[in-house]
């Protein structure tokens, strides 16, 4: 029985909340950084959901996103290279819609279902924007989750899904558009998402032969905290019976809305427990999930409580609408043009950059980043095994501040970062605090944008201070 064997998930740093001046809500939301974009946050959903797997045994990936940083070219396969996972495997990227998210969950569960794949990852991964003070903004949220679906080791087996698809001009963005849209309020609610929220559950139920009084937990997309209330009475659920949504701490994540939620609800660690997740976007996917006995023993990385717990607010808005490029400052518009990066040395490189391997010596165990032909250590030549430094740990060995940097996060920290297993790098932080910064401070390596020219996204790692629950 295929079902889900591992999940993980990925929430930016910082928040726009109450303590934030100019941010006119009571509620906070999840705000990706100016460097983080939804393949940036699905790369470290798929880290936190990779802690303890054997990344050999993944043979496909599908990413599910409403903001596709390109139009044409695979998202997917930049989010593979970058989890350092094997060439030969299947990828795709399922976009243009809210439900993505749960269309990718069942095409993997479907395809290990057929034997055509045995360990297949799906990561979900949004970060939309809506109009500068407006609803959507407010209740808006940057995020990711991310699935090993597999027939083995299963904390939570398939069942049962049902579809509804049907098209509905409530919500779209067109090629060019910044913005989310929306059509009448009303008539979105009441033609939308009640009608064919109810329809899509309601034939769940049937399908499956079920009542409502059999699940144990619901995982209901909803635009915002108000209809997510009404909707859930509805559907005739209880209060104790629905996911938290988060629309407090977080917000509506888009695509990865329904998966995060789900994800949430498989942290409570309970076994024998149906939990469904109900997506929304021109139609509905309903998917039910009812935990093993392996789920009170499966371990996973920080996920959505740990990422929710170690989260700072933003000082203002105006931070926020900078990161964003809703307005200009004086210093952004002052910023010089960066440099095109050259798409054959970017692929040159994607060994050092990308999958961000160095190399270990195998005659004195040294390890080198980048990777060298000669040993600086004991002058061997050409004898090493790579080794992926993405996923280590680091501390400070020493810092800079560049003050006359061109950037939106001034000042520019370079640190010199020492992994503990070995090998050093020279790379920039992000996600810190000035006064923070100090010499053997604990980092981590988080998969970023350096630059965007030209239409091309240049990736990179940063080192982070290393996030931990308070």
């Amino acid at each position: 029985m295929a079902g889900i064997s591992s999940f993980g998930a990925y929430i930016p740093k910082y928040r726009l909340g109450v303590e934030s001046a100019g941010w006119e809500s009571s509620f906070e939301r999840s705000v990706a950084n100016f460097d983080e974009d939804s393949v940036s946050m699905a790369v470290a959903a798929g880290i936190d959901c990779l802690s303890d797997r054997n990344r050999e045994t993944i043979d496909g990936l599908l990413f599910a996103t409403t903001t596709p940083p390109y139009a044409e070219k695979q998202c997917a396969s930049i989010i593979a290279t970058a989890l350092d996972l094997r060439r030969d495997i299947f990828t795709a990227d399922i976009t243009d819609v809210l439900r993505a998210g749960t269309t990718a969950l069942k095409s993997a569960l479907d395809s290990v279902t057929a034997g055509s794949a045995n360990h297949v990852m799906v990561i979900a991964s949004d970060s939309r924007q809506g109009a500068p003070k407006g609803e959507a903004e407010r209740n808006s949220g940057d995020g990711a989750a991310a699935f090993i679906i597999s027939n083995e080791s299963i904390i939570a087996e398939q069942a049962g899904s049902y579809t509804i698809t049907e098209n509905m001009m409530d919500t779209w963005r067109s090629a060019g558009d910044p913005f989310v849209r929306s059509w009448e309020d009303r008539f979105a609610t009441e033609e939308g998402l009640e009608r064919i929220l109810s329809e899509a559950v309601s034939g769940f139920m049937k399908k499956e032969g079920l009542a409502t009084k059999d699940v144990a937990k619901l995982a209901l997309y909803s635009p915002d905290a108000r209809r997510h209330v009404q909707l859930a009475r509805r559907l005739g659920f209880e209060p104790e019976q629905v996911q938290d949504p988060l629309f407090g701490r977080m917000g509506n994540t888009g695509a990865a809305f329904p998966l995060m939620l789900l994800a949430r609800a498989l942290e409570d660690g309970t076994p024998d427990r149906l939990v469904l997740t109900v997506s929304y976007g021109d139609g509905s996917d309903v998917l039910g999930f009812k935990t093993t006995s392996y789920i009170s023993e499966a371990g996973h990385g920080m996920g959505i409580s740990g990422y929710l717990d170690s989260g700072q607010i933003l000082d203002s808005y105006e931070t926020y609408a900078k990161w964003r490029d809703v307005w200009l400052t004086d210093s952004s518009s002052r910023r010089p043009l960066a440099q095109s990066p050259s798409v054959t040395a970017m692929w040159r490189e994607t060994e050092q950059n990308i999958r961000f391997h160095g190399a270990t010596c195998n005659q004195c165990g040294y390890i080198q980043y980048p990777a060298q032909r000669i040993c600086v250590e004991c002058q061997t030549m050409d004898d090493s095994t790579p080794i992926r430094l993405s996923d280590q740990a680091g501390t400070v060995f020493t810092y800079s501040l560049d003050y006359l940097a061109g950037t939106v996060d001034t000042p520019l920290a370079i640190a010199v970062v020492d992994f503990k297993p070995g090998g050093r790098t020279l790379c920039m932080m992000t996600d810190r605090e000035v006064d923070e910064i100090h010499i053997g401070m604990e980092v981590e390596m988080s998969f970023r944008k350096l630059r965007v020219v030209n239409g091309i996204h240049n990736y990179y790692w940063k080192a982070v201070p290393k996030r931990q629950a308070k």
